[in-house]
């Protein structure tokens, strides 16, 4: 799996699908100087990418590309984490040319999210859509692939609620993601993922590469999850999440047979932070975490989906197999901010 951007573009070739030779109108049986009559009919989508288009921004770094979208008229700006990286200070290039400054006033590395902010009013923000879309729908994924502004990819919305394990990402799972075949490259991150009606359904944040053996499989991060963080950022300029504090690792079938346990799936408990949430209410190290608020727990990205749900202070009910026997354990989540 790989983060779609930043993208630094130093040298690109363009390489033709190979026994593509020029065609006159003669050669293809088309009347010299003729029109399309379908190209040139109304095309819905042609209109929402028209209007969408100045809502979304190339961010530059030191460290490359990456791209944005205008969040609010008043110059802010949403993009991935991972675009601004540590940088304070970035250079916007919106669609009709103007380059601007850029500053990085939040960013969350929990959920690879971040706000910039400029010195420009009046901009066209986008229209997020609330709700999660449905496999099948149209998407369109707009942004600056290897650095080529304002290009548009279409496809459709794979599936929703997808994880990339921690093994995948060489860091934490990635969680609740929308899955689209819209073509994403490096440079695309942080841009927008849109419905047929032009509404902001997602950010685009990581494409799996053709060398893992995908064909056009791509994520990003809902339009839900963008509003309610890029909302604590600037409310804050940080964002709180529910804390467990326990180390996590996925149980599976080959580990629970060498271990001797009676439990095959699950995420095992490694370790837990002494007076933590998770401490207080008797989680145990050897511990086998196998439901959460009801909701079975097959892997360590369930449980981090259901914690993305939740919110510091609530008090939730943790499934725990501990040998071989489960119970159910009242636990009151704390707060992590980053």
């Amino acid at each position: 799996m790989k983060i779609a951007g930043p993208a630094a573009c130093a040298a690109m070739v363009a390489v033709l699908a190979g026994g593509c030779t020029h065609q006159t109108a003669s050669e293809t049986g088309a009347p010299a100087g003729s029109s399309n009559p379908t190209a040139t009919a109304a095309d819905p989508i042609v209109d929402v990418v028209a209007r969408l288009e100045p809502s979304v921004v190339t961010i530059q770094t030191s460290e490359g590309l990456g791209s944005g979208v205008v969040y609010r008229s008043d110059g802010v700006l949403v993009t991935n984490a991972h675009v601004v990286g540590t940088a304070k200070q970035v250079q916007v290039s919106f669609a009709d040319g103007t380059k601007v400054p850029g500053q990085v006033t939040g960013s969350d590395d929990l959920t690879d999210l971040a706000v910039v902010k400029v010195q420009r009013s009046g901009l066209p923000a986008v229209t997020v859509r609330p709700d999660l879309p449905s496999a099948g729908e149209t998407a369109l994924a707009i942004g600056s692939p290897l650095g080529f502004e304002n290009t548009v990819t279409e496809g459709i919305i794979s599936g929703v609620s997808r994880q990339i394990p921690a093994s995948t990402t060489g860091g934490r799972p990635l969680v609740d993601l929308i899955q689209t075949d819209a073509a994403i490259s490096p440079g695309n991150s942080g841009g927008a993922l849109i419905d047929r009606q032009g509404r902001l359904v997602g950010l685009n944040e990581a494409y799996i590469p053709p060398s893992a053996g995908a064909v056009s499989i791509g994520f990003a991060i809902p339009a839900s999850t963008v509003t309610d963080v890029a909302g604590q950022l600037l409310r804050n300029g940080t964002v709180a999440h529910p804390f467990l504090g326990v180390t996590l690792t996925t149980l599976t079938a080959q580990v629970a047979q060498e271990l001797g346990m009676k439990v095959t799936s699950g995420a095992l408990v490694r370790q837990v932070q002494s007076g933590s949430p998770a401490a207080t209410a008797g989680v145990q190290s050897g511990d086998v975490i196998v439901s959460f608020n009801g909701s079975p727990v097959q892997s360590v990205g369930d449980v981090y989906a259901a914690l993305r749900k939740a919110k510091p202070g609530d008090k939730v009910s943790v499934g725990v197999n501990r040998g071989g026997k489960v119970s159910t354990v009242s636990v009151t989540l704390g707060t992590l901010s980053r």
